[in-house]
């Protein structure tokens, strides 16, 4: 299937629908907001700035709505009231996601909205990410991950399309290590040295860790680091914010995630990075039994660890078709 045969499966689904989406300015987001102002019936771009986002997360996605000619509602949320997120165990976006997603429900029943989605796309389910699960627990609609897009081809659709998004949209909080908690100072000291950066070199995605004993910079255009020095000046600005010793990843930011399979004469396996409820994986299934903690469904064996394996076909096209059908029953572990 092609890109275009993707990108139509998504505005069939919101084909004459009032429409109502969790609207961050990202790319995903942008997609399902674009192609819901050319097809749907009405369109509703719910925003939740939780006081944890990079600066002009707001103004960005009221640019990207007047752009689209869309309604938004945007709804300030105090997360740092919120002992349990503030707490920041491995659970913290599933509770993020619980948080920001009753609001955007609400929102949407009051307006009328009867159908409810984000911007999940399928390369979502290879990657640790629990918030998934209130997604499944609320009944929101995912027309990206239904039409199978990776994050690749979605970027490549909107820069093929000339269509603005904004890279960095990700939650400040996921700079801070697990278990330590979350607290307005440090998230202001890691979102000033993150505009520094930006503001001082010209890239677009920038994440600055502060791991407590040393913090590390990550950018998607480490050259800029480099020209003229520039390190020499943001280093004395990030130790001046109160970070002495700063590593700089050599891994350049890559947020184009696709899926890619070990295949090799017609059998595929896959580890998915967490456990997979097996129970509720069932109920997407007739009558298939779990056997020594794992499902066999036609040709393919889903482990409870994770391990995705099948067998039996004809080319790698095939393999990677199935494996998404699959990616998309699968209920993992919280």
């Amino acid at each position: 299937m092609n890109l275009e045969d993707k990108i139509n499966i998504v505005k069939d689904i919101l084909k004459d629908k009032k429409v109502a989406i969790g609207f961050s300015g990202g790319a995903d987001s942008t997609l399902i907001a674009y192609l819901s102002s050319k097809v749907s019936k009405d369109t509703l771009a719910v925003t939740i700035n939780n006081n944890l986002m990079p600066t002009k997360f707001v103004e960005n996605t009221q640019k990207l709505t007047d752009l689209f000619d869309i309604r938004q509602e945007i709804v300030d949320l105090d997360f740092y009231k919120d002992e349990t997120f503030c707490k920041n165990d491995s659970k913290r976006c599933y509770y993020c996601r619980d948080l920001m997603y009753s609001q955007i429900e609400n929102i949407a029943h009051k307006n009328d909205f009867d159908f409810i989605c984000d911007g999940n796309n399928i390369s979502d389910l290879i990657l640790n990410r629990p918030g998934i699960l209130i997604t499944y627990g609320k009944g929101f609609k995912t027309p990206l991950m239904e039409a199978k897009l990776t994050s690749k081809e979605i970027h490549e659709y909107l820069n093929l399309k000339n269509i603005p998004y904004f890279k960095s949209t990700t939650c400040i909080a996921t700079r801070i290590p697990t278990d330590t908690e979350i607290t307005p100072d440090k998230v202001e000291k890691i979102s000033a040295c993150e505009d520094y950066i930006h503001a001082n070199t010209n890239c677009e995605i920038v994440k600055f860790r502060d791991l407590k004993e040393f913090s590390i910079c990550e950018v998607d255009k480490i050259d800029e680091i480099f020209n003229d020095n520039k390190y020499k000046q943001i280093l004395d600005e990030l130790n001046r914010q109160g970070f002495n010793k700063v590593a700089l990843n050599l891994s350049e930011i890559d947020d184009d995630e696709h899926i890619t399979l070990d295949f090799e004469e017609g059998s595929f396996s896959y580890q998915l990075p967490y456990s997979i409820n097996l129970k509720e994986t069932k109920k997407q299934f007739e009558n298939i039994p779990i056997i020594d903690e794992k499902i066999n469904f036609k040709n393919i064996t889903i482990n409870k660890n994770g391990l995705i394996s099948g067998n039996n076909f004809k080319d790698y096209e095939s393999a990677l078709d199935a494996f998404m059908e699959i990616l998309i029953k699968i209920k993992r572990e919280l």
